[in-house]
């Protein structure tokens, strides 16, 4: 079966939010999702539906892809490929690792998909690929299995190297698997060169714009990634996930007003369609490039509005994540120290969303002028590095080291110990700058080199602090609280074309 059709439908569950206003007896929005070809030995009546799964798949639209999915199944039978739709579904591999309830069904549906008769080699490989990161989930670790996928991906590769759709999965395999700490960005930069060929040829294929924006979501490669970017949420406008991803790119260069744009779109039609996780992630990016903006108002009223949000848990990342950071961000950004010390986790929250909680308390209070009241929160932060790294978790264990690390510094010097605290934000800064920032995330509270930046602004070391400030706009550009610093320490250093610079940086 090869039909190789855009996917325009009129009617279906996702829609479009940037279309004109309609007469009440209009028809729907059509659905756009892009245009995928997707060859399968299924029956050929379920080939469009498939196809339909496969560029929700695409769009990390998990739910409805599932569901899509299960409709082919139900259609035929004798479809394995549907059931290895399903599995991939639950296997979210640039967000948090699948929890055992979706471990459990994904292994369920990938026994099922093998059951049945699979008619040729590629299938067959799709198949092998996901049974390997289920395979043993409960004996091994997620690194491990998500390693073994990639391998598998990557002989599915060889083996077809003019298949679009083998050779898309295999390139999304290499970004989710790519170390943080690998700063030359070797896996990245081997997937751009499998993506950038295809997107030339396929300029409507929603996962090759999509993974590409992922792809180049660093300091270093962010440039490469406008183009997708722009084009992204025009391919997919019914998927709120493509409405989001371009505001990656968006921030990674410093264009809040873009950013703006992208996730007030993408956060109406995720409502529109119950998708409380991608409205919150939409929200988070909100909030940040609002405050960037320096538009706290809007900021505020997006932080209100998590109060008719109810029954938020912290168990789940996406969801956890986002609704605990957004009030943490505006109480530090806005230099409200009381407002951040009096933060509360959210209910089932994981360590590395208590995390969060605990630094901003810590800060808070030293920022506050109570620097004894920081010590509970930063033997908690201890707590959850160490329950994080004996669960294997080490990147979150690596990030929380650094978050305990600053609130140590802040304690140390509302303690009149300036050289402690200097030495170790420096030490936060760069453990913070070796590592890159998961794409769940628009970037920390606070960058650590910026917090540092302020240390010393605050001891009247302007140049030392100028430098630092410089440092963190590379990594971080046009971020209102580094720019304003640099002004602010290059006036006070004497150096009066810099301030210009940076304030005129600050209103544009």
């Amino acid at each position: 079966m090869r039909s190789g059709i855009a996917l325009l439908i009129v009617g279906a569950a996702l829609w479009t939010p940037v279309a004109g206003a309609q007469e009440a007896h209009s028809h729907p929005v059509p659905e756009k999702l892009g245009s995928v070809t997707f060859a399968t030995s299924c029956l050929p009546k379920v080939s469009h539906d498939f196809e339909r799964a496969v560029a929700l798949l695409h769009s990390f639209a998990y739910s409805a892809s599932e569901k899509a999915f299960s409709d082919v199944a139900a259609a035929d039978p004798s479809c394995a490929m549907a059931h290895w739709g399903i599995a991939m579904s639950y296997y979210h591999q640039m967000w948090s690792p699948p929890g055992s309830g979706e471990l459990s069904k994904g292994l369920v549906e990938v026994e099922q998909a093998s059951r049945l008769h699979v008619r040729t080699a590629r299938e067959r490989q799709f198949i092998a690929a996901i049974a390997a990161y289920y395979r043993d989930y409960d004996h091994l670790k997620h690194t491990l299995r998500a390693k073994a996928y990639e391998d598998a991906m990557s002989a599915a590769a060889k083996s077809n190297p003019n298949d679009t759709e083998v050779q898309v999965f295999y390139a999304l395999s290499l970004i989710a698997t790519a170390p943080p700490e690998d700063k030359t960005h070797a896996k990245q930069k081997k997937a751009s060169l499998i993506l950038e060929p295809i997107y030339r040829k396929y300029p409507d294929h929603p996962g090759v714009a999509h993974y590409l924006i992922h792809d180049y979501d660093s300091a270093e490669l962010a440039a490469r990634g406008l183009g997708p970017a722009r084009a992204y949420s025009k391919i997919a406008p019914s998927a709120p996930h493509a409405l989001h991803m371009p505001s990656h790119i968006f921030t990674r260069l410093g264009l809040w007003d873009d950013s703006v744009a992208s996730n007030i779109a993408a956060r109406a039609a995720a409502r529109s369609q119950g998708d409380v996780g991608e409205e919150l992630h939409a929200m988070d990016y909100l909030v940040y490039a609002y405050l960037q903006r320096g538009r706290q108002a809007d900021a505020e009223e997006i932080v209100a509005a998590l109060s008719s949000m109810g029954g938020l848990l912290g168990n789940d990342f996406k969801v956890g994540y986002a609704a605990t950071v957004m009030p943490i961000r505006l109480a530090v950004e806005r230099g409200n120290w009381e407002a951040a010390a009096a933060v509360r986790p959210l209910p089932e929250s994981a360590p590395n969303i208590g995390a969060i909680v605990f630094w901003a308390r810590a800060v808070g209070n030293s920022r506050a002028g109570r620097p004894e009241a920081a010590s509970d929160d930063i033997a908690r932060l201890e707590a959850s590095r160490r329950q994080l790294q004996d669960e294997g978790n080490g990147y979150w264990a690596a990030q929380t080291e650094v978050l305990a690390t600053e609130a140590k510094a802040w304690q140390a010097a509302a303690r009149s110990r300036a050289d402690d605290a200097v030495q170790l934000l420096r030490q936060a800064a760069d453990e913070e700058d070796a590592v890159e920032k998961l794409p769940l995330t628009p970037g920390p509270i606070v960058p650590a080199r910026e917090q540092l930046g302020e240390l010393l602004l605050t001891m009247n070391r302007s140049s030392e602090a100028l430098k630092e400030f410089r440092a963190a706009l590379i990594a971080a550009p046009g971020r209102r609280g580094a720019l304003a610093g640099a002004a602010k320490a290059a006036e006070l250093a004497g150096d009066a074309e810099t301030a210009r610079q940076m304030r005129a940086s600050l209103s544009t």
